[in-house]
């Protein structure tokens, strides 16, 4: 079994991708947008999602999946509401050291918003949490 996180930018996919290519040296593998959809039905009475994708959504992202590290997550403009609402979960970044962790968590953080401060904790020598700009929760964190 194989779980992955699976992210929905609402309009701002592209733009999160190419955050997270400099500031998490993420690779995208895939990328496909609504207008290249290979399944365009004839009747699109129900279920609506899978009409042909609107002109003004045609150039959004319908499904991307991208590397960070060892990880594998999946992302989407999903309905391209401009309501993006990441909630009920974080993120976890491993660091190799503190450095990086600095580095990492400034970044994510740049307009977006601290919620700990990257600080010493007894479980860490360095952790911190931060949503970025996209309102994505992220945990950094420096293993002993």
């Amino acid at each position: 079994m194989k779980i992955q996180p699976y992210l929905f930018f609402e309009g701002r996919c592209e733009e999160a991708l190419e955050f997270y290519k400099t500031v998490l040296g993420a690779e995208i593998t895939m990328l496909m947008r609504f207008k290249d959809n290979p399944e365009q039905p004839e009747n699109c009475s129900t279920p609506p999602e899978n009409c042909p994708a609107p002109a003004d959504i045609e150039n959004k992202v319908m499904h991307a999946a991208f590397r960070i590290g060892e990880s594998e997550l999946m992302a989407s403009d999903g309905h391209c509401s401009g309501q993006i609402a990441h909630q009920g979960f974080s993120l976890s970044v491993t660091a190799a050291n503190e450095a990086e962790a600095q580095r990492l968590f400034a970044n994510l953080a740049d307009g977006g918003q601290v919620q700990m401060p990257l600080t010493k904790t007894f479980f860490s020598p360095q952790f911190g949490m931060v949503a970025d700009r996209f309102g994505v929760s992220w945990m950094i964190i420096v293993a002993h």
